[in-house]
């Protein structure tokens, strides 16, 4: 992957419904080129999904929670029990005194007990430690490379 593939990446986790003709010229690519590079980063499986930003609020999703998850066991070949409980987002088996990690969004507090409940049912699972969110400053996807503390060259 070059400066270009990068460059690419980062018009695209911006705005993923641009015309590959403005991705090209945005790169000192023909839209033909540009559409020929994005097809080889999905192939290659470094673009893996283009997915629309909804905001949780307005599908009664608002409450926001991290959960740290104790364990007995060990919790990395648990990952389908985790991804039964539809309103889990993102889950990670960490290092540290908890075993994962858990990024939760339900609609009220009571939901996201009813939620630690479940995590409760999974076989080995001892604990839960929850962390509400009470506001977001950002989120931001992964940085493709544009920003990686030196000057990046753009085509005039």
């Amino acid at each position: 992957m070059d400066d270009i593939d990068r460059r690419l990446i980062a018009l695209l986790q911006r705005d993923a419904t641009q015309p590959y003709a403005a991705l090209g010229a945005a790169v000192g690519l023909s839209a033909g080129a540009a559409h020929e590079r994005v097809r080889k980063l999905r192939e290659q499986g470094v673009i893996r999904a283009t997915t629309v930003d909804v905001d949780p609020a307005a599908l009664d999703r608002g409450v926001l929670a991290f959960v740290l998850v104790d364990s007995t066991a060990w919790m990395g070949d648990r990952a389908e029990d985790f991804a039964a409980v539809p309103e889990i987002q993102e889950a990670h088996v960490i290092a540290g005194s908890a075993s994962v990690l858990v990024k939760v969004r339900t609609a009220t507090t009571e939901h996201l007990q009813d939620v630690l409940r479940r995590l409760y049912a999974i076989d080995g699972v001892s604990g839960t430690q929850a962390t509400v969110v009470l506001e977001t400053f950002f989120e931001r996807p992964p940085d493709a490379g544009e920003n990686r503390g030196g000057p990046v060259s753009r085509p005039s």
